[in-house]
């Protein structure tokens, strides 16, 4: 889960409808839990619930962006920010580990009180939903599940790293992150792209919004979970 810098609040809110232009300016199209790039259909998150908490309907510091999926999978869930992790205020990329057949499961360098909040904060919207796909007219097989997606793309991005190896250039560079953005799921390039700074860090520095003080400006390693202060910003949530 790409770990975030939305900033302080550009203004006030009558509808929190009118902060989607802000939070897609400040972090991109893509859902803030899943990561998936969002042509359509981005909302904007309450990460504490607005029905549950009227009060926190317009408070900037309660927005992020999601997917109707990951929307619909939290629901009104009960929220606590002690026990769950979020990408606008914990380290998520050190909290979680993205394995090869596209499941997500707590990091190994968490403490055992560390993975709990892990394992609770990927059921919060369900990252590890079983695969759902059917075949369209053609036969061409269509990914309907997040697991789906994130093997294509997990796909996509090993393609990307064989060609580079090939065809080690500055083109090449910039046509991977090109593609990176284009499909979303920073959290597999990142990982497939393991022991490459520079690609890393162009990563990093080219998805927009992405907390550049959640790694290591040299190798690229995530720094723990809780460096940026899970309770900070406006002390309003």
């Amino acid at each position: 889960m790409r770990p975030v810098d939305k900033g302080v609040a550009p203004t006030t809110y009558s509808a929190y409808e009118e902060a989607k232009p802000d939070l897609v300016s400040r972090l991109g199209t893509y859902c803030s839990y899943c990561e998936r790039r969002l042509a359509t259909h981005i909302a904007v998150e309450h990460i504490i619930n607005k029905d549950r908490d009227p009060s926190l309907r317009l408070v900037w510091d309660n927005f992020l962006l999601t997917c109707v999926n990951c929307n619909s999978a939290k629901g009104t869930k009960i929220v606590s920010l002690d026990t769950l992790y979020f990408p606008d205020r914990d380290n998520t990329f050190f909290a979680f580990e993205y394995l090869a057949d596209a499941n997500i499961v707590p990091s190994s360098s968490l403490t055992p009180a560390q993975a709990i909040i892990a394992t609770d904060t990927r059921a919060l919207t369900e990252l590890n939903r079983p695969i759902r796909t059917f075949y369209d007219a053609n036969g061409k097989r269509v990914a309907i599940e997040k697991i789906s997606q994130r093997m294509d793309v997990w796909a996509s991005a090993k393609r990307s790293r064989d060609n580079l190896s090939r065809c080690c250039t500055d083109a090449m560079r910039d046509q991977i992150v090109i593609s990176a953005l284009a499909e979303g799921f920073f959290s597999i390039w990142m990982t497939v792209f393991e022991g490459d700074a520079e690609m890393r860090n162009r990563f990093i520095t080219e998805f927009t919004g992405t907390a550049k003080d959640c790694f290591d400006p040299i190798t690229t390693a995530p720094i723990s979970p809780r460096s940026k202060n899970h309770l900070a910003h406006s002390g309003k949530i």
